[in-house]
């Protein structure tokens, strides 16, 4: 079976969960939360969502549920925010603009995680234009929200990809399905639509449903962050010790399901 025809088969499982609207889900926004990430096989998220039914909601957009992103991250010329986070810093941010396609919403966005594993996400609303450097108006929240200087940041690489978000029906939950990742800079351009990004994400970390159905797929928690792989798929040299395990754990992936295809074929 190849990747198109998986693709719809997990468009079709995606219209049979009951739906939740976006002015619904005010309630779980979870911009100061504790989240865990996944990597799943895109050739097992049919059954997983199989599974999840009885147990989330999926959001609709204008009749779509599965959603595209559109995604510019800035850093410094350095890299100056992906070595403190390849470093292992418990202290770093993320700094991006994000275009949310089907609801037709742009926003700057500050992700700052904690050394104590808290995620905060900070934004302001803004007209849908990508811009290499910072407006004025987001200047000046990114230096009153932390302390870089905006002069020296840099939109230096885009991330594109359909996301699905479910909803637990009964605790503050929400899960993120991201597929087909594209990574875009300069003239380089890499995808992985072998791979699903899952990210779990609770007020306190705990039971969860989603969790539980992952162990059954004897899925593991911990992958490496969007904005990192992306440096690392574009840019020909860059220190990425940390991710190596990581990032070895993307490719055993990527063949599982290259030898899923084969025998489907």
């Amino acid at each position: 079976m190849n990747t198109k025809a998986l693709l719809e088969e997990i468009k079709t499982i995606a219209q049979e969960f009951d739906k939740i609207t976006l002015e619904e889900m005010d309630g779980v926004k979870l911009m100061d939360r504790m989240d865990v990430k996944y990597l799943i096989p895109l050739h097992i998220l049919g059954p997983i969502l199989e599974d999840a039914k009885a147990h989330y909601k999926l959001l609709e957009i204008n009749q779509e549920r599965l959603c595209a992103y559109e995604t510019l991250y800035y850093d410094t010329e350095s890299l100056d925010l992906y070595h403190t986070h390849q470093r292992g810093r418990g202290s770093r941010y993320k700094v991006r603009f994000r275009n949310y396609v089907g609801s037709n919403l742009s926003f700057f966005e500050i992700k700052f995680k904690n050394n104590k594993g808290r995620t905060l996400k900070t934004r302001i609303k803004q007209p849908n234009v990508f811009e290499p450097k910072l407006n004025a108006e987001e200047a000046a929240f990114l230096e009153k929200t932390t302390p870089m200087r905006a002069h020296k940041l840099v939109g230096n690489l885009k991330v594109n990809y359909d996301r699905m978000t479910l909803v637990n029906k009964c605790s503050k939950e929400r899960l993120t399905l991201d597929l087909n990742l594209t990574f875009l800079k300069a003239e380089k351009q890499k995808t992985y639509s072998q791979v699903v990004v899952a990210e779990v994400k609770q007020e306190r970390l705990g039971a969860s449903a989603i969790i539980d159905i992952f162990k059954k797929y004897n899925l593991r928690a911990g992958s490496i962050s969007k904005y990192c792989l992306g440096v690392m798929s574009t840019e020909n040299e860059v220190k990425a010790n940390r991710f190596k395990p990581n990032f070895l754990h993307l490719n055993k992936i990527i063949r599982q399901y290259d030898t899923f295809a084969r025998a489907t074929s």
